[in-house]
């Protein structure tokens, strides 16, 4: 069972960045993102006297997951939600306010791992790629329906695929001749539309299409853009926040939020800055923390992780 062999990422840091928050009885942790459950076992296992909410959007993640944390009981409360819905969940919950909020933005391994979902391009599978399998249009749809124009600006942002036009003229053209199903035609037509140079460079030709395809079906950078600065909202004064990223994408939406937070925002010349405009945020991180050499040797998925922290240290002033 993959969930066994499931290593998550930077583990001993997140759980160190968020440890200070955590220590007081009553403390409440999110997380955001709970796949397999492995980040959320480790922090019910750290902090014995602190409490779990724990999001996923996979119905099939929660399942697992809530196997996994059986033996915690009532210490951890499981909702099927996207992780821009967190205000909701507290609401719901009557939690006001939370100690702890971790994201690990990454896909999942079992989403990775089971070929039928179409996550991975090294198999090939049905061209589906969402992650709430009850809603919303697959990969295959959005290739087979989007305009020209609009799979060119997908591919180039949220893939930052230089050659997005060449790969767009292939599925054009491919498609009007028979609509996309499976993954394994869409890694072909890549690998046959990209120049001989682009092919040396960066794994899999295909990768950042379907990182970009993925990007798309989620909605993933419109619900992180309201879902960080939502999770500063429900920290406590001495509340700490901790994400993973794996790409720059959403590393630099991260790194604006926290940077916003931490920011003097008084106008200049000011003798003294009134409490309205002094920093909600302090940055516990020194830019972005890599995984260490030994971590990706052990999991390669670690590789492109980037971590931020940052701790609440005001409230908002009206």
């Amino acid at each position: 069972m993959s969930q066994t062999r499931h290593v998550p990422v930077m583990l001993q840091r997140c759980l160190d960045l968020l440890a200070p928050a955590l220590q007081e009885p009553g403390s409440v942790v999110v997380d955001c993102t709970l796949g397999l459950g492995g980040h959320s076992e480790a922090l019910l296992t750290a902090f014995p006297s602190a409490r779990l909410i724990a999001l996923d959007r996979d119905k099939e993640a929660l399942r697992l997951s809530g196997e996994r944390l059986a033996p915690f009981g009532d210490r951890a409360t499981l909702v099927h939600a996207v992780y821009d819905e967190l205000p909701e969940v507290l609401e719901r919950l009557s939690v006001p306010r939370v100690q702890g909020v971790l994201f690990d933005l990454g896909v999942s391994s079992m989403q990775l791992d089971e070929r039928e979902r179409g996550f991975a391009y090294a198999h090939d599978a049905p061209l589906d790629m969402r992650m709430d399998q009850t809603t919303g249009v697959s990969a295959a749809e959005v290739l087979n329906t989007y305009p020209p124009g609009e799979l060119v600006r997908i591919l180039r942002q949220y893939g930052e695929e230089k050659q997005a036009k060449r790969i767009v003229s292939a599925i054009v053209r491919e498609r009007d001749k028979e609509p996309f199903t499976n993954s394994a035609r869409l890694v072909e037509l890549i690998r046959d539309a990209l120049p001989q140079a682009a092919k040396r460079t960066g794994g899999n030709p295909a990768k950042r299409t379907f990182q970009a395809l993925r990007i798309e079906v989620n909605g993933e950078l419109s619900v992180l853009e309201r879902a960080i600065p939502a999770a500063v909202k429900t920290l406590a004064v001495g509340g700490r926040i901790a994400v993973l990223s794996y790409h720059s994408l959403e590393d630099r939406l991260v790194k604006q939020v926290f940077a916003a937070g931490a920011a003097n925002t008084a106008p200049p010349g000011l003798p003294v800055v009134p409490e309205q405009y002094q920093p909600r945020l302090k940055l516990l991180t020194r830019g972005a923390e890599l995984p260490t050499d030994e971590e990706i040797a052990e999991n390669r998925r670690a590789a492109p992780a980037r971590l931020r922290g940052a701790e609440r240290i005001r409230e908002d002033v009206l």
